[in-house]
């Protein structure tokens, strides 16, 4: 009967047993769901904090930018650092900084406080959301991986769908107040430091010949940071079409393909160019970004569907969601566990891919008026393609490096993943308000109502005249389904890539030089 905890996760020495590896793995997770949890929390409680913290709507918007651009942009820096140095005493770093920012972003007196602290603590965030799975590559093989990656992506739903209501339920209970959106990771953050401390066990080669990449580090992030402020404020304080956009996407495109130069002969890359040049990394990277969008997209575009276009409050329209949550939660853990029986991957990422597909699509249909038990299936269809392809896509790229590249191979997928969810909410988000002012000033008029001075530009609907209400809400709710047909079109590009997946059995050693050269192919 104790079979269980004792049965190996793989082949060669240092190999952990089952017991061993859910161990590690418990503190892995919970300090993954803390630091996911931390970007999503404050969607549902922004209003209140800038309101409390007197600051303006471009502030508004830093808050969650700065932790994005951070964190995107030193998602490869870090995996690479883990495939240099000891991954355990990265992994206690990142917790650290995501602990001193969490707690300085929570005592924020200011808005440019509240800014920095996020900024700061968006680094941690970083170095978890891309050192746990490096951590989780190094303890177990790749035929193993599957049934374990199922746990890691339920965390993940649960943290993205999850957050905004927790947000809701934490600025509605009185005695708490907003500053605990940011607090309560702290205890959980701690916890987890502890349980790492005492369980996890990585086997790290030691390096003699370590060498930086100081310049494409900075290079990349700076390129990408560019990018990223640009995505954050075109449509709203410049136009597509202006200088700024000019400057701004040059000076990113300069800046990154300088940083291309560099990493092609850096003897240590951030990003190794051979490892992005394979076929299997680069379809991955391209089917990261339909699903990147899903899980960004979803939680944002859903969440203000239900709360604008349908009039629930944010503690409701975080319990609505909760289909797409059990989407993810389910569908990763069966598939996971589907893919350790049979050691083929390729077939889950295509599936999930049509999935999401089709879901996205029946998401297309929805308006003000549709019908609550459709828009949950549809929800739970997306959540079900997400959770088949998400982490499966990362278990596909890992499969096809050795260790000593598993830190940079992983965090290339989640930094490509992270940056185009980006990019995709960004955008989806402009065509959605294009279309909400047209549809807005057109009922308006045809109502005899001013389009100006009637409202319509106001987020708080409950103080808008009844009539106007109605327009306001039609509108969110009519051009919510636009913005998901655009999402199927976009994750039609992850089915493609998905097909031309090269079929390979999943590994199971450890190392890819245990093996041999290649992993084998499937007949």
């Amino acid at each position: 009967m104790s079979a269980p905890a004792t049965t190996s996760t793989g082949t060669g020495p240092g190999a952990m047993s089952h017991r061993q590896v859910m161990e590690a793995l418990s503190g892995l997770l919970l300090v993954l769901f803390v630091a996911m949890l931390s970007g999503t929390v404050v969607s549902t409680a922004l209003p209140q904090i800038i309101g409390a913290l007197e600051g303006s709507q471009t502030q508004y918007t830093w808050v969650v930018t700065a932790t994005l651009l951070t964190a995107t942009a030193t998602t490869p820096i870090w995996g690479k650092l883990a495939d240099l140095f000891d991954k355990k005493t990265l992994v206690q770093v990142a917790i650290v900084l995501f602990i001193l920012g969490s707690i300085v972003s929570g005592l924020a007196q200011s808005a440019g406080q509240l800014i920095a602290a996020r900024a700061f603590q968006g680094i941690g965030v970083g170095g978890l959301q891309a050192l746990v799975q490096v951590v989780i590559a190094a303890m177990i093989p790749p035929r193993e991986r599957g049934r374990y990656n199922g746990y890691l992506g339920g965390v993940m739903a649960v943290a993205t769908v999850g957050g905004p209501l927790l947000g809701g339920l934490i600025v509605d209970t009185s005695w708490l107040g907003w500053r605990w959106c940011f607090f309560i990771g702290v205890p959980v953050a701690v916890i987890a430091l502890f349980v790492l401390q005492a369980t996890l066990k990585v086997r790290t080669a030691r390096r003699q010949d370590v060498r930086i990449d100081y310049l494409g580090a900075s290079l990349i992030a700076a390129g990408v940071s560019v990018l990223l402020i640009w995505i954050s404020f075109v449509d709203s304080s410049f136009a597509w079409l202006s200088w700024e956009t000019f400057a701004m996407v040059g000076g990113s495109i300069a800046l990154l393909g300088a940083a291309v130069a560099v990493e092609a002969r850096a003897a240590e890359p951030v990003v190794p160019l051979r490892i992005v040049k394979q076929r299997t990394t680069a379809l991955a990277i391209l089917a990261s970004l339909a699903v990147g969008m899903a899980m960004f997209g979803g939680a944002v575009f859903l969440g203000q569907y239900f709360q604008i276009g349908r009039g629930y409050t944010p503690t409701e329209a975080g319990l609505l969601t909760i289909p797409m949550m059990a989407g993810v939660l389910g569908s990763s853990i069966i598939a996971g566990r589907l893919i350790t029986r049979t050691g083929n991957v390729k077939p889950y990422i295509v599936t999930g891919a049509i999935v999401l597909v089709i879901g996205f699509l029946a998401l297309g249909r929805i308006d003000h008026d549709t019908s609550l038990v459709f828009v949950g299936a549809a929800m739970l269809l997306v959540g079900v393609g997400v959770g088949m392809t998400m982490q499966n896509l990362v278990l596909a790229v890992q499969n096809t490096v050795p260790l000593k590249d598993i830190g940079a191979a992983s965090s290339t997928v989640a930094f490509f993943r992270s940056l185009g969810g980006t990019i995709g909410v960004s955008v989806l988000g402009a065509v959605l308000a294009r279309r909400v002012e047209d549809a807005i000033t057109r009922d308006l008029t045809a109502a005899g109502i001013p389009a100006t001075g009637g409202g319509g530009g106001s987020l708080d609907i409950a103080a808008l005249p009844d009539a106007v209400q109605h327009i306001v809400r039609a509108a969110y709710g009519d051009a919510t389904g636009h913005i998901f047909f655009i999402s199927a079109g976009i994750a039609v590009v992850g089915v493609i890539a998905a097909l031309l997946l090269k079929p390979v059995k999943l590994r199971s050693s450890l190392d890819l030089v245990d093996v041999g050269q290649e992993t084998e192919p499937v007949a």
